[in-house]
């Protein structure tokens, strides 16, 4: 009940339900750019060894303003898409930024956010043809690299809250079918799940949530969002309306005028994270 009235009271001011469909406005202007008096969180790479892939892999790591380590942290996990890599975030969406701006605001709790690379082989570059067959597994090899090595490696290093209930998943395009075939085939390692435009790349339904009844139980929030004019919007689409049919609580967004873009995953990571923890 108590998440229930959280999920209402946050978007009671900007929501309305039709059909089943989230309406939220979009972000202001400015929210992606630098703001005076705006402290700065710090964002670096970071390594470390993953056995899964046999290699020392890189990821990103964002630490908040006033980041203290005597200071326990919820933590997120941000997957890139297909053609990117563990800069994609950082380059085109400008996710500091957003959080500094926000946490300024006091609309988003302080929190680590790690954006590693979900391609996980030993060649990892998003070069040549990204659509090979060893290059696409490798997203869905990632899944232990996560679990088995880069959790492991984030909990033993930095002061984060080793706990489901303060630990996210989230991405966009493939990196949005990651986070939803994650986040959902593993609740006991995630109580909240955002899939951003995601892609073919998603599980199918049934074998998304083959036990939908726990969902509620397991998830503090699963949010799902597409532009509508996104070609891969059937995907999101089939997962709305399984999640619509089995009553398992989300927020399901359709952004009109909405394309696979930055344009879009920026604005849902901006929502997404002022829900979080």
């Amino acid at each position: 009940m108590k998440k229930h009235l959280l999920l209402i009271s946050i978007f009671v001011y900007i929501s309305v339900i039709v059909n089943s469909q989230s309406f939220i406005e979009r972000a202001p202007e400015g929210f992606d750019l630098p703001q005076t008096g705006v402290l700065a969180g710090k964002i670096d790479t970071i390594a470390y060894e993953s056995n899964t892939v046999g290699t020392t892999r890189n990821a990103l790591l964002y630490t908040p303003p006033c980041f203290n380590l005597e200071t326990q942290y919820p933590v997120l996990y941000l997957f890139h898409g297909i053609g990117g890599d563990e800069f994609e975030w950082y380059v085109n969406g400008s996710p500091n930024l957003i959080f500094d701006n926000l946490i300024a605001e006091g609309k988003m709790k302080p929190m680590i956010v790690v954006l590693p690379n979900g391609r996980a082989m030993k060649n990892d570059r998003a070069e040549g043809n990204i659509f090979e067959r060893d290059k696409v597994e490798a997203f869905s090899t990632f899944e232990q690299d996560l679990l088995n090595d880069l959790i492991p490696h984030i909990e033993a290093n930095y002061p984060v809250i080793k706990e489901r209930k303060h630990r996210a998943i989230a991405g966009l395009s493939m990196g949005g079918g990651q986070a939803l075939n994650f986040g959902l085939g593993n609740m006991n390692h995630f109580a909240w799940v955002g899939g951003f435009s995601s892609a073919p790349n998603t599980k199918a339904p049934s074998e998304l949530i083959p036990n939908p009844s726990i969902v509620n139980e397991k998830l503090e929030l699963l949010y799902i969002s597409c532009g509508d004019q996104d070609a891969l919007l059937h995907v999101t689409v089939r997962t709305h309306e399984f999640l619509d049919s089995n009553n398992i609580l989300h927020i399901y967004r359709l952004i009109p005028n909405g394309h696979h873009d930055f344009v879009v995953w920026k604005d849902d990571l901006y929502h997404f994270v002022q829900l979080l923890f």
